[in-house]
């Protein structure tokens, strides 16, 4: 018992040595992995400020995990392949890419970057149609799935088992009774009841489907890598791009207490091929059974499927990406803006090259537009947006803040000339951490369509002014500036 008590003594006593090396040692491993110098900051700060908890949530949120590595290590030989396969058409994507910059001049610098950097190659030969809410969307959705003679592929951060969630499931089955292939992708995280749905019904649900980076308690820290796209891929003919989850709430009827704003495309046409790809590429990271992606699938890229001319392109990322491959090719856009830039997010939390950006091209004479949420569906992610709002004010960017209901879309319309519609939010978690994607889009129809949806979301805006600004009281200022330092872990 003596010993006992000896023992629980020196502990009592010099407990304080063993955690001082551990905080040391988990901060100096922050510091070798060399991140961004304001996300270290920040998980130096919350370590330091919540002792114990901040070590929990570092070891669980704030690691690069062994999955991780390994997905890296697939996406470098699946790129290695597709590059293979491409370098094929080198002329041809040349001779598209002068094309678009005969069109639209240095705005198809964005195009040259995505082919450069062998993330995606320019399609000339597309029908792009914008679709507002989930009416829109969700009325040509199901019509393409009951469509479908070949191939079904999505993939889903949020999949509801709603009205909408359980008509596509239904969809989905019978069009596999009837030979056709199916392929889900639910993200693990985002749609947790149906993955534990379609688990327990295995009887009745016969088509393919994975849950991507699944979540236990062993891989937690996986949990802050999610697949965050919307992709619809029916026969490689038609595709669906856009913020529009799987949900009724996207659906606005008059029984709804809240309007639910957002933006996807239909797409008919070469890009489509790009978007198979992708989803193979995704698919390729799970569990699921593989599935070719056969040679003729690269050349029908180049099979002029519709008349109709529209350039389209897409910009990707994911947590294993070299590069934020998604903000570089906003940034290279918004450069190129000679008279106006019109941007829409749910979620503005930027980091500091878009927020440089944005200013110094408003201070340029370019008129520069931002709409978000007046109410959001997070509390921290609002006041952290706030905070960042005060130096755009102060250099020309007009702010306007949605107040029907909750606008989700994530759209930015630049010159009219150049558009993009997808996933990425404009904050460091769409740039760094989530699989995100975007359509880049260069046709002068669809990006007019841009600029009079945008402007009806600025008819139900209210205009922030920095007078409006510090008007706000002091202690919601306050709480903006508490949770911008949360910011950059968001």
């Amino acid at each position: 018992m003596e010993t006992v008590d000896l023992i629980l003594a020196f502990v009592k006593k010099w407990y304080i040595i063993p955690v001082v090396f551990m905080y040391i040692g988990v901060i100096v491993t922050i510091l070798i992995e060399n991140r961004n110098p304001t996300k270290t900051i920040s998980w130096i700060l919350v370590i330091f400020f919540l002792p114990v908890i901040g070590l929990i949530l570092y070891y669980f949120f704030g690691q690069t995990t062994k999955k991780l590595k390994k997905i890296r290590k697939a996406q470098k030989d699946q790129y290695e392949r597709i590059s293979k396969e491409l370098k094929k058409y080198e002329k041809r994507i040349d001779s598209q890419i002068l094309k678009i910059q005969n069109e639209i001049d240095g705005l198809s610098q964005v195009f040259q970057y995505l082919r450069n950097e062998r993330i995606s190659v320019p399609t000339l030969y597309n029908d792009v149609k914008l679709l507002i809410n989930g009416e829109e969307k969700f009325k040509y959705l199901l019509e393409s799935l009951k469509g479908a003679k070949h191939s079904i592929h999505l993939e889903y951060y949020i999949f509801e088992l709603d009205n909408i969630g359980t008509k596509i499931l239904n969809i989905l089955e019978e069009k596999y009774q009837e030979g056709v292939e199916v392929r889900l992708i639910i993200d693990s995280f985002g749609s947790p009841k149906l993955i534990r749905y379609l688990s327990k019904n295995k009887e009745r649900f016969h088509f393919e489907w994975q849950a991507f980076l699944p979540v236990t308690f062993a891989s937690l820290a996986d949990s802050n890598y999610r697949d965050h796209r919307k992709i619809a891929v029916i026969d490689g003919d038609i595709g669906y791009v856009g913020g529009i989850n799987i949900s009724d709430r996207y659906i606005n009827r008059e029984e709804n207490n809240l309007y639910w704003r957002d933006t996807s495309v239909r797409i008919e046409g070469d890009a489509v091929g790009l978007l198979q790809i992708n989803f193979w590429d995704i698919w390729n990271q799970t569990d699921g059974a593989p599935f070719s992606l056969r040679e003729d699938k690269i050349k029908e890229l180049y099979k002029v499927k519709t008349k109709k001319y529209t350039a389209v392109s897409f910009a990707l990322c994911d947590p294993a990406s070299p590069a934020p491959y998604s903000m570089e090719s906003i940034l290279i856009s918004l450069g190129q803006a000679k008279e106006k830039i019109q941007l829409i997010t749910p979620y503005y939390i930027p980091n500091e090259e878009l927020e440089t950006a944005l200013m110094s091209i408003a201070a340029t004479g370019v008129q520069v537009e931002l709409i978000i949420p007046k109410r959001g569906d997070s509390n921290i992610v609002r006041h952290a947006s706030f905070s960042f709002l005060k130096p755009l004010l102060k250099r020309g960017v007009k702010v306007y803040l949605y107040n029907k209901g909750v606008i989700h879309a994530k759209t930015i319309n630049v010159d009219n000339k150049l558009s993009f519609v997808g996933t990425v939010n404009l904050d460091i978690r769409s740039f760094y951490i989530n699989y995100e994607i975007m359509a880049v889009i260069s046709d002068e129809q669809f990006c007019m369509q841009m600029d009079r949806q945008f402007e009806t979301d600025k008819q139900n805006s209210d205009l922030l002014t920095l007078e409006g600004y510090y008007s706000r009281k002091k202690w919601k200022r306050g709480i903006d500036s508490l949770c911008r330092l949360l910011a950059p872990l968001l």
